[in-house]
């Protein structure tokens, strides 16, 4: 998956994320072509490669993204390349529309800082900075966070700025799903973006879809917002991928359709992954942590295959408590090579299961988490962290 969150770049105090680190509006006002949501997520090589889109209120002509390796100097910005935008009007569930825009990159110096801003040579984002992965196995730092989905604004916030805290120099993000409650609601995705404000344009995020993505398909927002390599099953395109990423090869996998179909497509990614690690997330977990929840369809297509081939970690969602088991065979085990965990980082929270009492090494409820992994070549180190910063649960896996 470097104490979060800029790889390698030194961020301002704490005190000064808290006073400007987010907007005072989460919507534009109508008609403003200033870029909004600024997320950064990656092409095919994290090393290479860089992908970002953001938002506009109204029509941007010429958008585009510029950019240049990072320097102290600030002359840096009369020495900028350019890179053209791909724009797109998307009608809004909630009344109106909105325009966005995906910018790529690629051709990028592996394990370097590069700084960009986007706009439409009229009205500009700030500046701002991330750094290119290692093309070689190096160790790095991830934040986890199960379910967001619910109060994002006044509750999720909260988790977000906390992992920041515990893992500032931390090189991408990962959510397992259901970012958000309603998959068409335009003001929890705002909600969503004003959370994580500008640690979005700044650390990548690795997201993969929930349940609650979805409504009659998956939400037409998801797509604009999101953009991940076409390396997984067709139809599932941003949903279902996977990244190399120092030493680390990391998948996701929509476990919402085309499980079938991921299955196949999984067995042959993983048997031909060389890496010294393999991290998968999905949302809808292979064993649940609350009553009434079971996947037993999806486990026996996917189950089998995560532990023929020995994944070291599958990071999940769904279930609004906490569960943290290794699973080698069997269900009531606790020792093995596999770990599986399910959290959940938002407020809303279910009482653990009577099953899952048997067969977890570690529960939890009612309690919002966030996890910090630390890969090293040889190492992974896992940390379940409380939304108040406290240690919750911890182990550590050996090659």
């Amino acid at each position: 998956m470097k104490p979060i969150f800029a790889s390698g770049i030194a961020l301002f105090s704490i005190a000064t994320y808290f006073a400007v680190a987010m907007p005072k509006s989460t919507v534009p006002a109508a008609e403003d072509t200033t870029p909004s949501r600024v997320l950064l997520t990656w092409g095919n090589d994290p090393a290479t490669t860089a992908v970002v889109t953001w938002r506009t209120e109204a029509v941007s002509g010429g958008a585009e993204l510029q950019y240049a390796v990072a320097s102290a100097d600030p002359r840096f910005v009369s020495n900028t390349s350019s890179a053209k935008a791909v724009s797109q009007n998307v009608d809004l569930a909630e009344g109106g529309s909105a325009y966005y825009h995906t910018a790529s990159l690629t051709g990028l110096k592996p394990d370097t800082r590069y700084s960009y801003r986007v706009g439409d040579g009229v009205k500009w984002s700030e500046w701002y900075d991330f750094k290119t992965a290692s093309s070689q196995p190096k160790p790095f730092t991830f934040v986890y966070f199960g379910d967001a989905q619910n109060d994002i604004k006044s509750m999720w916030s909260r988790v977000v700025r906390q992992s920041a805290k515990d893992a500032p120099y931390a090189d991408f993000m990962l959510h397992a799903g259901d970012l958000i409650n309603v998959a068409e609601a335009d003001h929890e995705w705002a909600e969503w973006f004003y959370a994580g404000g500008w640690l979005h344009a700044t650390v990548p995020s690795i997201a993969t879809p929930g349940n609650h993505e979805y409504k009659n398909g998956l939400s037409k927002l998801w797509r604009p917002q999101f953009h991940y390599p076409h390396n997984g099953v067709a139809g599932l395109e941003d949903t279902n991928y996977y990244f190399d990423y120092q030493g680390a090869r990391i998948i996701s996998l929509n476990s919402n359709e085309k499980t079938a179909e991921q299955a196949v497509w999984l067995d042959k990614i993983l048997d031909a992954a060389k890496a010294n690690w393999v991290i998968v997330t999905f949302h809808h977990p292979m064993y649940s942590t609350a009553n009434g929840r079971d996947n037993k369809a999806l486990r026996e297509l996917w189950l089998p295959i995560l532990l023929k081939h020995k994944v070291d970690l599958v990071l999940q969602g769904h279930d609004h408590s906490y569960g943290r088991m290794n699973l080698p065979s069997g269900v009531s085990t606790k020792k093995g090579t596999t770990y599986l965990v399910v959290s959940v980082s938002g407020p809303k929270q279910y009482n653990v299961g009577d099953d899952a009492k048997d067969r977890m090494t570690k529960l939890g409820e009612y309690k919002q988490l966030y996890q910090v992994i630390r890969v090293a070549p040889d190492t992974i180190k896992y940390e379940a962290r409380l939304a108040t910063g406290e240690l919750y649960d911890s182990f550590e896996i050996k090659k």
